[in-house]
């Protein structure tokens, strides 16, 4: 049994307003789903997917404005690359950010892929990828004026930087039955270690870069918080959750994030995973075609709606 690929990233942000200015109207990605973070009702939690939000296409935010700014370094989640369709749609994308004041380090060659790299505004470290046309199961969304045939197509890969892999390497390939499928030179410089999740390719891949001399990162905003892997179901799920702690990882127990159920556990003092079935999805409590335009509460939260409402300060997104 494989994991099925990337589910979900979870960064932070502490300015939530411009988050969702710069995901929705400048990276064309739809808000599907605006809530809170369960564990901190205090705190918005953001959702930006493809038009149903499809799991592997889902980027979200935690609203947290006092955080810092997050220290780069090793132990971490470094960067979030994206899939766009062919080398056409990522010179549509390098034309796109530098008018709309995107820094970014222009079309380069990782792994054989032609990629775009950029940074959002509080320095989230992000790329794309041209995904040569590869099998795509969702629906890109086609109300945030990106030409359909340019849009982002969910994600392509996570990045991770450790100390070391004698660490890492035995829980990805044995633990998560993760398989190495390449060593390539980042435009950089740095060696990276691709790894398949199942048959690997567009939203399988793990990349890492092994980093023993780095400090060790410190988390805030601008940073990754977690990554999580696709599951079918709960019985799934308890097969990965069995395997995770057969080995001494620490696991959480089961939890209902109502859209889907989750586990988490660390790799690492840094490195957070998640595991995360597919469904119900997004649409468990709005109707596809109102996704994301009022705040979305799971039933335990229901009844203290207007507590939560009050505690929330509205999100504005400055002028496009």
């Amino acid at each position: 049994m494989n994991l099925y690929g990337i589910h979900h990233v979870t960064a932070v942000s502490a300015r939530i307003g411009e988050n969702a200015a710069f995901y929705t109207q400048t990276l064309g990605l739809r808000l599907v789903k605006k809530s809170v973070n369960q564990d901190d009702v205090k705190a918005y939690h953001l959702f930006y997917a493809d038009k149903v939000g499809t799991p592997g296409t889902d980027m979200t935010f935690f609203d947290w404005p006092m955080a810092g700014k997050e220290r780069r370094g090793t132990d971490s989640i470094t960067l979030t690359a994206f899939r766009v369709n062919g080398s056409a749609a990522l010179d549509y994308w390098a034309s796109r950010l530098s008018e709309r004041g995107v820094t970014h380090n222009g079309i380069e060659t990782f792994n054989g892929r032609a990629v775009l790299r950029f940074d959002d505004f509080e320095g989230q470290r992000l790329m794309l990828v041209d995904d040569g046309g590869a099998d795509y199961e969702g629906e890109v969304w086609d109300g945030a004026g990106v030409h359909v045939e340019y849009a982002i197509r969910g994600f392509y890969a996570s990045m991770l930087s450790v100390p070391s892999l004698e660490y890492t390497d035995p829980i990805l390939t044995r633990v998560l039955d993760f398989t190495e499928s390449a060593r390539a030179t980042y435009p950089d410089g740095r060696v990276v270690v691709i790894y398949n999740i199942g048959a690997g390719g567009p939203g399988r891949e793990l990349w890492v870069m092994e980093e023993p001399a780095e400090r060790l990162a410190h988390p805030g905003a601008g940073g990754v918080h977690h990554v999580a892997f696709r599951v079918a179901d709960k019985q799934e799920q308890q097969y990965w959750r069995g395997r995770v702690a057969g080995v001494g990882l620490p696991v959480s127990n089961f939890i209902d994030r109502y859209y889907f159920e989750s586990i988490y556990f660390r790799i690492s003092n840094g490195i957070l995973f998640e595991i995360a079935t597919d469904g119900p999805g997004f649409a468990a409590d709005e109707d596809l075609a109102t996704l994301g335009e009022r705040l979305a509460l799971p039933p335990f939260l229901e009844p203290r709606r207007a507590q939560i409402e009050a505690g929330l300060k509205p999100i504005v997104m400055p002028a496009n």
